[in-house]
């Protein structure tokens, strides 16, 4: 059964960082690509970061290119978005999510709020 548990999420003020983590369970995770999703309020939820399975291969928003870093730690099964000098304008619901035999699974999320 795959599990995805996303944590480190909070309020921080505009220029902060934060790095949020997602924990999975239940398949090889070194053999699958890792991506973290986010949704703000009234808004679609958009692809933010993407790792492949050679930690050198990533993908990210332009918005936040220069400011959010993927990583991944296979031998602990955990994906890493470390985020800088972050905005208002990234305050949104955080998701981790794998795509296993085309099948997407999904984290429960956590809040991110960048306010002062």
């Amino acid at each position: 059964q795959v599990q995805l548990v996303e944590s480190g999420g909070g309020l921080v003020q505009p220029g902060g960082s934060l790095r949020l983590s997602c924990a999975a369970s239940g398949f090889t995770f070194s053999n699958y690509a890792m991506r973290w999703y986010r949704q703000a309020p009234g808004k679609e939820r958009e692809l933010v970061a993407t790792i492949g399975i050679l930690s050198s291969s990533t993908n990210y928003l332009d918005s936040v290119k220069g400011r959010f870093t993927i990583s991944r730690d296979n031998g602990k099964n955990t994906v890493y978005l470390q985020m800088n000098s972050l905005k208002p304008g990234d305050t949104a619901v955080y998701y981790c999510n794998v795509r296993r035999l085309q099948v997407d699974y999904w984290g429960q999320g956590t809040q991110v709020t960048v306010s002062s």
